[in-house]
């Protein structure tokens, strides 16, 4: 069974990629950051963690025109986001898809609604930080993989504190039931005091920062009937995102000593981190099996339904780069090239040789079985001409004609819009 490693709060500013990345180790202004991570990266080198459930907000980079609440990071690895100025020189992190998965069907079973992303680039809430407390090079990448969780924290209304909190507590059920040996630790992210808009920018209040970590560490349910206004007003606007440390907290025993800590103030936002440990044994809240039956009683008989193939996360992995091209037809210009030459616009999407075929020869039941969702194939459908009804009868290894004749009114059609 899986084990919880511990947990580690960490504030989540791009000041500390630039330091890592301007080499400022040794300057005297910055070097105050390196000394605060150096137990935190000793912490992981000797834990070794599998996986990282790591907490944090995106800042409208890769989440702009979706902002959810919760979303689970799914995908095989997760690149640096580009913020402006081009992403960041460090190699993607490794994903857990299959862990992922399981935490994404507990947590719905508790009735956190959930969204799910993959191909989309972390920015500075998580490479940040990330890039000072775990080790990685070039050449064999990062020492753990990464479960991300990323939090709507910018925009209102956003889950109250009570909310993230009971969102740790059932992370954790989630990872004490998931059936492999693997240790895990958890990160949550951002904070402390700050606030960078507005004529309230530069805000920060260290009183309450110091009275803040001391409370998550021993009394977090105290901090839970805490408003979004009153975490404001004490830590500023933005400050306000420490709702992710206590889903983090909540996601730990309930007793846990801090065995490390430290807060450095710099410019506008503190650069804090704490280590917390558990104390005692890690006993789940319900008997392991049967919160996987839970989770999976919704699901229990679909495998029976021939020729029926439900939209998993794990086909939805394995589809991912084709189902991502055939929605980029969507694109006026991915179209135009597609319409004019079909292989060298597979080959820049970087389709492999049977994702290939599978688009050249139209094989509609290949892509289903392939992890393709249905209506990729009507965007296809859509461009090349081919109605829906085709689309069917191919599925079903029919002539048209022959699956007509199954159908109420012999008719066609599809999704195509105006264009020629």
């Amino acid at each position: 069974m899986a084990q919880i490693v511990g947990g580690v709060a960490t504030s989540h500013t791009p000041t500390i990629a630039f330091a890592k990345d301007a080499k400022k180790f040794d300057d005297p202004v910055w070097k105050p950051i390196f000394e605060g991570y150096e137990p935190v990266q000793e912490w992981f080198r000797e834990k070794k963690p599998d996986v990282l459930v790591y907490i944090y907000n995106d800042h409208m980079t890769s989440f702009f025109d979706h902002y959810s609440h919760f979303a689970l990071g799914v995908g095989e690895e997760f690149k640096a986001a580009d913020e402006g100025g081009g992403p960041r020189d460090i190699p993607a992190i490794k994903g857990d898809p299959k862990f992922a998965e399981h935490v994404a069907r507990v947590m719905v079973a508790n009735e956190f609604d959930l969204s799910y992303f993959q191909g989309k680039g972390l920015d500075h809430g998580a490479f940040s930080p990330l890039s000072v407390m775990v080790d990685y090079d070039d050449e064999s990448g990062w020492a753990c993989k990464l479960l991300p969780i990323v939090c709507g924290v910018l925009t209102v209304p956003l889950p109250s504190a009570r909310r993230f909190y009971k969102f740790g507590k059932s992370l954790r059920q989630a990872i004490l039931s998931y059936p492999e040996d693997i240790k895990v630790a958890i990160a949550g992210t951002g904070g402390l005091s700050h606030q960078v808009h507005g004529e309230g920018c530069g805000f920060n209040n260290p009183e309450w920062d110091a009275e803040f970590m001391e409370r998550l560490e021993k009394d977090p349910e105290s901090l839970l009937d805490m408003t979004i206004a009153d975490l404001a007003k004490l830590g500023g606007w933005e400050g306000a995102e420490v709702v992710m440390w206590l889903m983090m907290r909540g996601a730990l025993a309930a007793e846990v000593e801090c065995t490390h800590k430290t807060y450095f103030l710099p410019s506008m936002c503190p650069i804090a981190t704490m280590i917390l440990e558990e104390k005692g044994e890690q006993a789940p809240v319900e008997d392991p099996a049967k919160t996987r039956a839970r989770a999976d009683h919704d699901y229990e008989g679909a495998e029976e339904m021939e020729g029926t193939y439900p939209f998993t996360i794990e086909r939805s992995v394995k589809g991912f780069r084709l189902n991502h091209f055939l929605h980029s037809l969507t694109d006026p210009t991915v179209r135009g090239k597609f319409r004019t030459d079909e292989e060298a616009a597979m080959e820049e999407a970087g389709l492999t040789d049977e994702e290939k075929r599978l688009v050249r020869t139209r094989d509609w039941i290949g892509m289903i079985h392939y992890g393709v969702i249905f209506f990729m194939l009507e965007k296809l459908g859509a461009v090349t001409g081919i109605g829906n009804i085709d689309i069917y009868a191919a599925m079903k290894g029919m002539t048209v004609p022959e699956f007509q004749k199954t159908r109420n009114a012999q008719i066609n059609y599809g999704v195509a819009g105006k264009e020629d």
